[in-house]
């Protein structure tokens, strides 16, 4: 059967008031008048004690950082929760407890297995809708238990061009994305980090490992941990943006096209290294990496109907 998209899943277009500005609106702003918006959203949030949800990314990290300095004038607790899942790179909890460390904040971990939903082991179209919904639901109790309504997560204004059905999840749970409302995008969310000291301001984005498999191939741990281990021996060899896109038993490497070449001076070795994981065949992605590449298919289909 055809699997189809609403538009509304595709554009995740959620309509926002702040400071008079609509989400399309603010991102027409200036960089300097992005940060005022910012600067008065976290003001307004810190009025009660924050949870922020943690993975330790560039994104997530400023949110603590401000979170942080507009709770501390005001004496408000602020805690980071970062979800230990099976979707997600093992090395990203260490990185959150050290970035949560040098913020000096308060940092959880929640221990969830979300393959345990069979609404994300299927890895259905709108997968991402289900997980951000489990994830959020536990992360929300958590505040809740801690006396505040107030979660902040690290979604930005890029995410808004790009297929995000979990942000509708966001949207329904009351989750707020500050520097989406803000309308600041990846690269400003970089320089503003920069300007903190960030220690993870240049660090790479590293989305669930549910990425990097088609839609309705079913997820298991195995599947994970190879693709896992794949994109460790990668990056091993100082390559920026790495994904291991799993296509049956090929292999579909994605890197930044500067880095191709660097890639082809070790073609031997990773040749050697993943089909010792299990992949029978692999390739190298001529377009280079694209952030969501996975639901190129989706829009695709979307335009011709």
């Amino acid at each position: 059967m055809e699997q189809r998209i609403e538009q509304s899943q595709i554009n995740s277009e959620i309509p926002m008031k702040i400071l008079g500005q609509t989400e399309h609106e603010g991102q027409k702003l200036s960089y300097e008048e992005k940060c005022q918006v910012l600067h008065k959203l976290m003001e307004e949030y810190s009025r009660q004690p924050i949870v922020v949800a943690f993975s330790g990314g560039a994104d997530s990290s400023l949110l603590l950082k401000l979170a942080a300095l507009h709770c501390r004038d005001r004496g408000n607790q602020v805690i980071a929760i970062t979800v230990s899942t099976e979707l997600h790179p093992v090395k990203d909890e260490e990185i959150a407890r050290k970035v949560a460390c040098e913020e000096g904040t308060e940092h959880r971990v929640l221990k969830i297995r979300e393959l345990e939903n069979p609404q994300i082991e299927k890895n259905p179209v709108d997968r991402c809708y289900h997980c951000k919904k489990f994830l959020f639901r536990a992360i929300k109790k958590e505040a809740e238990n801690a006396g505040t309504q107030t979660v902040l997560e690290g979604t930005n204004a890029d995410d808004l061009l790009q297929y995000r059905p979990g942000l509708r999840a966001l949207q329904e749970l009351e989750i707020k994305s500050p520097l989406k409302e803000a309308g600041l995008t990846k690269d400003e969310v970089r320089k503003l980090s920069k300007e903190y000291g960030i220690s993870v301001a240049d660090r790479p984005s590293s989305p669930c490992l549910a990425t990097r498999f088609p839609y309705g191939d079913k997820l298991t741990i195995e599947k994970l941990n190879q693709v896992e281990q794949g994109e460790i021996y990668l990056k091993s060899l100082g390559l920026y943006n790495v994904r291991l896109r799993i296509h049956g038993t090929i292999a579909r490497i994605e890197v930044d096209t500067a880095d191709i070449e660097k890639l082809l001076n070790h073609r031997e070795q990773i040749i050697h290294h993943l089909k010792s994981l299990g992949y029978g065949y692999i390739t190298l992605d001529l377009e280079g990496f694209r952030s969501g590449s996975m639901d190129e298919p989706l829009l695709k289909q979307r335009i011709k109907d």
